[in-house]
């Protein structure tokens, strides 16, 4: 799972008992080199998915980590792109591979910005958040973007109940809820807390107008669904 240039298991057993903030910072220097990172067929695709319904104007990603999603905004935005998170760490990482970014250290459940942005994209986070707390960011993203903006973020399709991966994560999950019940500060990471239908939800319930379209390019099930969707949630313009 990991490379030679990744955490060391004595590392990552640092990590996991920290908060999340500090977690991060740790595990900065050597993110990129675990597979917690956003592949890059999956960035890849979501660009693709975007152009056509650009140019876009200024773009911001939001829980940007080191910055991989700052390549998607790049290649859609005309204007200038900003990431925002909250563990230094990972934003002394992003700033090095994207010196002509912004930056912006801030907690995205208080997003500092109001009607800025045409473009926001987020990659993997959402986990990071409980689901009583997701409400609550939204709408924070609601209103960093002006009228007529779009938040977009893919998801993939769930895992079967008989697949290795539903299995794998019902036990990450299951091991982090042990962990928090247990130990303190907690460290919030859980994959099966943030389904399609629930994000919908809260996404419409925060004033965006939800579709979603088929990231075709990576692949489809044997069903003939789709592996990921790409989720557009539009601002209503005026």
């Amino acid at each position: 799972m990991f490379s030679p240039r990744g955490p060391s298991p004595r590392e990552l057993a640092r990590q996991a008992l920290s908060s999340v903030e500090r977690g991060y910072d740790l595990l900065a220097p050597k993110f990129d080199h675990t597979p917690f990172r956003t592949p890059d067929g999956v960035l890849d695709a979501t660009a693709g998915a975007l152009r056509p319904l650009g140019p876009f104007g200024r773009g911001l990603d939001v829980c940007c980590g080191t910055g991989a999603g700052l390549g998607v905004l790049e290649s859609v935005c005309r204007g200038p792109v900003t990431g925002v998170d909250f563990s230094a760490g990972m934003l002394a990482e992003a700033r090095r591979a994207y010196p002509d970014a912004g930056w912006v250290r801030a907690d995205v459940r208080a997003l500092p910005f109001a009607g800025a942005f045409d473009l926001a994209v987020s990659f993997g986070a959402f986990g990071h958040f409980l689901p009583t707390e997701r409400p609550g960011l939204l709408a924070h993203v609601y209103r960093a973007l002006r009228p007529g903006g779009v938040f977009a973020f893919p998801v993939p399709a769930p895992p079967r109940v008989t697949s290795r991966s539903y299995w794998a994560l019902l036990g990450f999950d299951l091991a982090m809820r042990v962990r928090n019940a247990v130990w303190r500060p907690p460290f919030v990471m859980y994959y099966r807390t943030c389904p399609l239908s629930a994000l919908r939800g809260d996404l419409t319930a925060s004033g965006f107008t939800v579709t979603t379209v088929p990231m075709t390019a990576l692949g489809r099930r044997e069903d003939g669904s789709p592996w990921y969707r790409l989720v557009l949630a539009r601002r209503p313009p005026g």
